[in-house]
């Protein structure tokens, strides 16, 4: 079971973004997971559940843009890019 659930893990760097979607919305941008699909993201000890309806980061090495709320979520609003894992 551990080596299915560390399969579909990603870990890298994250960054926030205005992105689409309403105000005070934990959501995200991801490449390649669909439209819809929530993922949980860690950063740091803390966990937040953020629902992809974005494409992107277009900029190399990053895996994943959070919105403004799940950056305030998880800490990250000061470092602007930090390093997360994904599930």
């Amino acid at each position: 079971m551990f080596a299915i659930s560390s399969a579909q893990a990603e870990s890298g760097l994250a960054s926030y973004y205005g992105g689409r979607g309403h105000t005070g919305e934990m959501t995200c941008a991801h490449r390649t997971k669909p439209f819809g699909s929530i993922i949980t993201v860690t950063h740091g000890g803390r966990s937040i559940q953020c629902r992809v309806n974005d494409r992107g980061p277009f900029i190399r090495g990053r895996i994943i843009d959070v919105s403004m709320s799940a950056a305030r979520a998880l800490g990250m609003t000061r470092s602007g890019v930090v390093r997360v894992s994904i599930e």
